[in-house]
Formats: C-alpha cells, sequence, structure tokens
C-alpha cells in the first residue's frame, strides 16, 4: 500500500467526522434523540481512530536503533490494534448503553428536523469518505475480492478506514430508520432500538478489526505470490541449485525480513558462495523491494533417508 494513499483515505475520514460529529451533537442537544447522541459519539471516536492511525504511520517512519534493531514498522499495527479497542470500548459499548436506557425510559423526539437533517448531511459526507477509500484500496487489493483483501492486507490503514466507513454509513442509517420510526409512531423506543442496533454493529466491526491486526502484532509471513518470486530469486541453477527451507516476517507493511537455508554445489570454495549469496540477496530484492532484511545461510543438500518398512 502507498503511504500516500492510506494517509489520503485517512485524512478525508478525519475531516468527514469532525463536522459530523459537531452536527450530531448539536443535533442531540435539540431534539432529545439518543440515536443521534450515539452517532456523535461514535463519530468522536472515529476521529480519534483516525488520528491514532496518522500518528501510528508518523512513529514508524523512525529509524532503527541498538534497542529496535529491525525499526519501528510494527507500530502501525500496534495503533490499529488500538483503534480496535477505541472503537469497541467508546463507540460499542456507549451506544449499546445508550440504547438499553432509552428502550427503558422512551420519550418523543423534539424538533425532528434536526436529526433527519444531520443524518442525511452525514450520509452525504460519509459517502464522500467511503468514496475515497475504496478509490484508494481499488489501486492496490487489485483482483482481490473485498473480503480477502481486509483479512490479507499487510498495512493496515486502509481495511481499518474502510471499515470504520462502512460502519458509519451503516449506523446513520440505523439512526435515520429510528428517528423515522418514532416520528411515524409516536414511539421513542425506536429511537432506541436504532441506537442498540449501532452498538451491535460497531462492536461486530471493532471484533473483525482485532482479529484481523492481533495476526499482524504476532508477525505474518509474506503473501504466496511474494514468496514464490523470493524461491525464484534465489536459486541460479549453478551455485545455488535449491532452497532447503525458508521463513518470511513482515517487520511492517513495507518490510520484510527473509531468511533461507539454500544449497550449494559441494566443492565450491569460499569466493564462489560469497559470491552467491550477494547475487541472491541482490535477485531477491529486485523481485520483492520491501525485503529488506535478507539472511542466507549456505548448506549441502542431502536426499532425506527413505524409510525403512518395520517388521
Amino acid at each position: 500500500m502507498s503511504a500516500s494513499g492510506g494517509t489520503k483515505a485517512i485524512v478525508a475520514a478525519l475531516t468527514a467526522n469532525l463536522a459530523i460529529a459537531v452536527a450530531k451533537f448539536t443535533a442531540a442537544a435539540f431534539s432529545g434523540s439518543s440515536s443521534m447522541l450515539a452517532e456523535g459519539v461514535h463519530s468522536v471516536a472515529d476521529s480519534g481512530n483516525q488520528a491514532l492511525l496518522l500518528l501510528g504511520g508518523k512513529r514508524a517512519k523512525r529509524a532503527a536503533s541498538e534497542e529496535h534493531p529491525f525499526g519501528y514498522g510494527r507500530e502501525r499495527y500496534i495503533y490499529a490494534f488500538l483503534v480496535s479497542i477505541v472503537l469497541f470500548s467508546i463507540g460499542g459499548v456507549f451506544a449499546l448503553y445508550e440504547g438499553l436506557e432509552k428502550i427503558r425510559h422512551p420519550h418523543e423526539l423534539d424538533h425532528w428536523y434536526w436529526p433527519v437533517g444531520v443524518l442525511v448531511f452525514a450520509i452525504i459526507a460519509e459517502t464522500f469518505s467511503f468514496r475515497t477509500a475504496i478509490k484508494e484500496s481499488n489501486e492496490v487489493r487489485g483482483t482481490q475480492s473485498w473480503g480477502r483483501f481486509i483479512r490479507t492486507a499487510k498495512a493496515p490503514e486502509l481495511p481499518v478506514v474502510l471499515l470504520e466507513d462502512l460502519g458509519a454509513l451503516l449506523g446513520l442509517v440505523l439512526a435515520l430508520g429510528g428517528v423515522l420510526l418514532s416520528l411515524a409512531t409516536g414511539d421513542g423506543v425506536w429511537d432506541g432500538v436504532g441506537t442498540l442496533c449501532i452498538g451491535v454493529l460497531l462492536v461486530i466491526i471493532a471484533v473483525v478489526l482485532a482479529a484481523e491486526t492481533k495476526s499482524l502484532l504476532l508477525g505474518e509471513a509474506a503473501g504466496p505470490e511474494s514468496v514464490k518470486k523470493i524461491r525464484e530469486a534465489i536459486v541460479d541453477d549453478d551455485t545455488v541449485t535449491r532452497v532447503i527451507h525458508m521463513r518470511t516476517l513482515h517487520l511492517g507493511p513495507d518490510e520484510l525480513l527473509v531468511a533461507a537455508k539454500i544449497a550449494v554445489q559441494r566443492g565450491d570454495d569460499v569466493g564462489e558462495v560469497t559470491d552467491a549469496i550477494n547475487g541472491a540477496e541482490t535477485r531477491i530484492r529486485e523481485a520483492v523491494p520491501i525485503a529488506r532484511v535478507i539472511y542466507l545461510e549456505p548448506d549441502i543438500y542431502r536426499e532425506p533417508a527413505e524409510p525403512t518398512e518395520s517388521a
């Protein structure tokens, strides 16, 4: 994922959410709508999330140090995981609480035109943000389905913004539905039901985000296509005859560690083996530019012994 693409999507989402949050709180104050209040808190949580993503991206650019010799690239994963926690605790749990309270103690909405007008404005603004995230994601997801893109993306920013914007749009529709049903029936319970649905939606999205970013935090290997390119780049059919075994690990979205034991020809001298390793490293970096930390161990390949039949 290009850093500029991710940053553009984050800034678009942050701008939209700040404007929407102010409008939602204003509408909640005039109308007494619990779904508007929950949506306002949701927008504040989303704004904080985008700020966390921008902070994580900035901190991840720090140079490697003796204490952190592989750099700080994985800080982007840490801040993305914090986003899921914030979304769950502040957005989802608050909406669930507010929805239950409104169902237990319903009241009619005042100045109904405030929440309706703000929700229409918010849907337009969120659509703009969501459209930007989709456009930026399309440039990197290729032919992958949206589900696979979110599951396999090594850069967390675009999947996070995509799910947040999707949740925001669905939440706005639920809030609008709750408000309209309350107006049509004169029963404020529907406003609480809409708020409760928003809370459930946010909790589900937060759990999905937490699961995906947890996997990145634990450490994920390179994708199958990159692994294939690296294996092909290592073997030169001259000095390096095969890859005995190999491990890859993402140190960050844009930095890959490659460690492999490679088979060299028996009888090759130290100079030939050294040149072969240097050549393999060069080919790896040309094939997969994000492979920046490479460790290759030469060895003599031995065919595995055939299992003996037991009596």
